[in-house]
C-alpha cells in the first residue's frame, strides 16, 4: 500500500511540475511581449488568462492529493481545507470559462462579414479585460457555499451526511435537496460546456464552407493555405475537445462519488482527470502556435543586440 501511495504520489508530481512548467513558461512569454513592446493580439490575453488559472487548478488540488498519497495525512485544518477547495473549484470554473470565451471569440474573429456576428469583430477585443473580471466576480461569489460545507478529517453528528475526500470531508445537511444541489454547481459549467459546443460547431460550418470556396474559384488541386487566423482556429478546437473529454470523464466519476459510496482509487483518478487539460493544454500551445517561436527569436535577437 505504501508503494502504490508512493507511485500514485509521483504521477501527481510529475503532473504538477509538468503543468506548471508549461503554463509559466506562456505567462512568462506574454508578460514580457507586453513590457518590451511587441505587437499583442487580442488572443493573447486570453491565453495569458487561461494559463494563470491552470496553474493554480494545479496547485490546489495536486499539491494537497500528492502529500496525501505520500502518507501525510490531517494536514489541513478546517480554513485551510475550505480554502483548498474553493480556490480549486473557483479556478476550475474559470478554465472553463476562459475555454468558452476563447471557443466564443475565435467564432466571431473567424464569421464571415455577411454574419450578424461581424460586427461584434471590433468590439470583443476591447472588453477581454472585463470578461476576464466578470468571470472571476462569478466564481468567487457563486462558490461561497464551500466555506459552508467542507471541514477537517472529524466526527460528525446526526444532523449531517459526512462525505469523505481523504484529507477533508463535506457535511450536507440530509434535507438538503441533492438535485438542487447539483443543478447550482453543473448550471455554469452546462452553459459554459453549451457555448464552447456552439462556437466550435459555427467554426467547423464557416471552415467547411471557406474551404468548400477555395476550391470551386481555384480548382480540387488547390493546396489550402494556413492562415494565422486557421491556425488558432485549429488549436482552439484541440482545446476544446480536450477540455470537455476529461471534463465529461471527471464528472461521471464525481457523480459517481457524490451519490455512492467514495472509493479512494477513483478519487484518486478523479483528481488526475480534473487537473489534466491544466497540465496539457500550453504545451498544445507551445507546439501549435507559430506565433510563440516568431517571439521566442525576436526575444533572443533582441537579448543578443543587447548583450
Amino acid at each position: 500500500m505504501v508503494f502504490n501511495g508512493m507511485v500514485v504520489g509521483l504521477f501527481f508530481l510529475f503532473q504538477i511540475v509538468f503543468g506548471v512548467l508549461g503554463n509559466s513558461f506562456l505567462l512568462g512569454l506574454y508578460t514580457i511581449i507586453f513590457f518590451i513592446g511587441l505587437r499583442v493580439r487580442p488572443i493573447d490575453l486570453i491565453l495569458c488568462h487561461l494559463a494563470f488559472v491552470n496553474n493554480l487548478v494545479l496547485l490546489s488540488k495536486g499539491i494537497p492529493q500528492t502529500m496525501v498519497t505520500l502518507g501525510l495525512n490531517n494536514f489541513l485544518n478546517d480554513m485551510g481545507c475550505k480554502f483548498v477547495f474553493y480556490l480549486h473549484r473557483v479556478t476550475r470554473g474559470l478554465s472553463l470559462c476562459t475555454t468558452s470565451l476563447l471557443s466564443g471569440f475565435q467564432a466571431i474573429t473567424l464569421s464571415p462579414r455577411s454574419s450578424k456576428l461581424s460586427k461584434f469583430k471590433v468590439r470583443v477585443p476591447k472588453c477581454m479585460a472585463l470578461f476576464c473580471l466578470l468571470c472571476w466576480t462569478f466564481h468567487l461569489v457563486t462558490n461561497y457555499y464551500y466555506f459552508l460545507y467542507f471541514k477537517a478529517q472529524m466526527g460528525s453528528n446526526n444532523t449531517t451526511e459526512r462525505i469523505d475526500l481523504i484529507y477533508c470531508t463535506a457535511t450536507i445537511d440530509v434535507l438538503f435537496n441533492y438535485a438542487l444541489y447539483v443543478l447550482i454547481i453543473s448550471l455554469p459549467d452546462v452553459f459554459c460546456i453549451v457555448i464552447m459546443a456552439g462556437a466550435s460547431g459555427y467554426i467547423i460550418f464557416v471552415l467547411y464552407r471557406h474551404h468548400q470556396r477555395v476550391q470551386y474559384i481555384h480548382g480540387n488541386n488547390l493546396t489550402l493555405i494556413r492562415s494565422p487566423e486557421t491556425r488558432a482556429t485549429q488549436i482552439t478546437l484541440l482545446l476544446v475537445c480536450m477540455f470537455v473529454s476529461f471534463y465529461s470523464l471527471n464528472s461521471v466519476l464525481i457523480l459517481h462519488l457524490q451519490f455512492g459510496k467514495p472509493i479512494f482509487w477513483l478519487i484518486h483518478v478523479s483528481t488526475f482527470l480534473s487537473a489534466c487539460f491544466s497540465a496539457c493544454s500550453p504545451f498544445v500551445l507551445i507546439v501549435s502556435d507559430s506565433q510563440i517561436p516568431k517571439c521566442i527569436l525576436i526575444l533572443w535577437n533582441r537579448i543578443n543586440v543587447m548583450g
